[in-house]
């Protein structure tokens, strides 16, 4: 790979989640104050959109590999920018949910067509650390972006909401433009380019499917520090409010700041499954620590919730490494973008069941939920071993078989005589 295509992914990124860090500050006191909805209204809208989001996933993934990851990934980020503007129009609950759901759909398929661009840029054996640092540039992104919604929200003004998410649109606009400048490269000449072949081939390729089932309940941890802790530290501790923006501080510079470190161990499936155990053993750790915070005085929580935060970014940053080495290396060339839909779909499925499961596990459960919490995550952590080398099995006999097609046969001679 060139610098030039990883410099380009990286400021693509960068605008985008500088976007979406003052949309994810500013939206909700938006969408009430400014927009007239109800609150329970908001939440159910964005909930029937993310689920209409886990739906588009595989589709966008398959477009981008028919008609080239490039041009989707900018049609869909124009798409965001689209939606996003939408949403300054909004009067009324019926056109919020529509424009959510548009708003959704266009993020989850962004995601499809750039990671199904990423892996048609880059080699197999850089993915996994380049994907590190644009991980480190969107958290980086994300503060910078939550520092400006800082400054609308402190405003307080109708303009200054309306200006974080022109921000965000025009972020987005920006990030087209960036992976339009990117090499277009040509779909690949494959059936699923073609448009020919099984359709959804992913969805039958099951211990794929199965990884990705996996990975979406280890990306129970999404709504952890953005809802579960602050609702925890508010009703089950003595611990100050502003304990939970700290610890969103924390999550995000040790991201920002350790996750290449992180993800260099990481070259292939067996080091991605090893990542993912320690994921796995290291989040029950943050669980079993979060519950001690219960019923604790301001100081001893405090101290016990940053411990257990700390314990949580270093399980998040394995996760991530771990399972971005397998979603590249067990799905086929061929159908990048389809497999990469599948596998990104476990985010949008988690920030739309997330929520409820996590809030009915902590603070309907307390203590016992932490614990269960953190088993299941580690039971699925360790499930993916066996799963990934069953999916590395499939690829390689794929594979074979693929060769033996395309090798050319050689004549048999026949009986030699007159």
């Amino acid at each position: 790979m060139t610098p030039r295509p990883g410099r380009l992914l990286a400021l693509a990124q960068l605008a985008n989640s500088i976007g979406d860090g003052a949309f994810y500050v500013t939206s909700a006191l938006y969408f009430t104050r400014i927009a007239g909805l109800a609150p329970a209204r908001v939440g159910l809208g964005l909930t029937l959109a993310w689920g209409a989001g886990s739906l588009v996933g595989v589709p966008c993934g398959r477009l981008a590999d028919r008609y080239g990851p490039r041009g989707t990934a900018v049609l869909l980020a124009l798409g965001t920018a689209a939606a996003v503007a939408g949403f300054l129009l909004v009067r009324g609950f019926t056109p919020f949910v529509l424009t959510a759901c548009c708003y959704a759909a266009a993020q989850s398929g962004l995601a499809a067509a750039r990671q199904a661009l990423l892996g048609r840029l880059v080699s197999a054996g850089e993915r996994t650390g380049l994907l590190a640092r644009l991980q480190s540039t969107l958290n980086g992104g994300l503060a910078v972006g939550a520092a400006l919604g800082g400054i609308a929200l402190s405003a307080g003004t109708p303009a200054a909401y309306r200006g974080a998410l022109a921000l965000d649109a025009l972020c987005f606009l920006g990030c087209a433009g960036l992976l339009l400048r990117l090499p277009a490269g040509r779909p690949r000449a494959s059936s699923a380019a073609a448009g020919g072949g099984r359709r959804l081939a992913v969805l039958r390729d099951r211990p794929y499917a199965l990884l990705a089932l996996l990975n979406t309940v280890l990306l129970l941890r999404l709504p952890l520090l953005s809802l579960a802790l602050p609702l925890w530290i508010t009703e089950r501790t003595g611990a100050p409010a502003w304990l939970a923006s700290a610890l969103f501080v924390l999550n995000t510079c040790a991201v920002t700041l350790f996750q290449v470190r992180t993800a260099g161990s990481v070259t292939g499936v067996d080091t991605a499954v090893g990542a993912l155990r320690r994921s796995g053993l290291v989040t029950a750790a943050s669980c079993a620590v979060f519950a001690l915070s219960a019923g604790r005085s301001a100081w001893p929580a405090a101290v016990i919730l940053v411990a257990g935060a700390t314990l949580q970014v270093v399980a998040e940053m394995w996760h991530s490494a771990g399972s971005w080495q397998l979603s590249f290396d067990l799905a086929p060339a061929d159908r990048m973008g389809e497999y990469q839909g599948l596998f990104g779909t476990g985010v949008t499925v988690a920030r739309t069941l997330g929520p409820l499961t996590v809030t009915w596990l902590l603070l309907d459960r307390g203590t016992l939920g932490w614990l269960v919490l953190g088993a299941l995550m580690t039971a699925a952590a360790y499930a993916t071993g066996p799963v990934a080398r069953r999916a590395a099995r499939r690829r390689d006999t794929a594979a074979r078989d693929a060769r033996d097609r395309t090798a050319p046969r050689t004549a048999v001679p026949g009986p030699v005589g007159g």
